[in-house]
C-alpha cells in the first residue's frame, strides 16, 4: 500500500467521523452534548483540512501518488 493510498484512506475515515459528529450534534437535544459534538466536529474538520493539505503536498512532490 502506497503512502498516497494510506492518506486517501485516512481522509475517508476522517470524513466519516466528521459526518457522524455532525449527525450526533443534530440529533441530540442535550445542549451540553450538542456543544461537545460541535466542538469535536470543528477539531475533526481541522484534522481533515491538514490531511488534505498534506495529500496535496505529497502529490505535488511525488507525482506517482496522484490518483489517475
Amino acid at each position: 500500500m502506497t503512502v498516497g493510498t494510506q492518506m486517501q484512506q485516512a481522509i475517508s475515515s476522517c470524513q466519516s467521523v466528521l459526518a457522524s459528529l455532525n449527525s450526533f450534534s443534530l440529533e441530540t437535544e442535550d445542549q451540553n452534548a450538542k456543544q461537545m459534538f460541535q466542538n469535536m466536529a470543528q477539531q475533526q474538520q481541522t484534522i481533515l483540512d491538514n490531511l488534505n493539505a498534506r495529500l496535496q503536498y505529497i502529490q505535488s512532490e511525488e507525482p506517482q501518488f496522484k490518483q489517475q
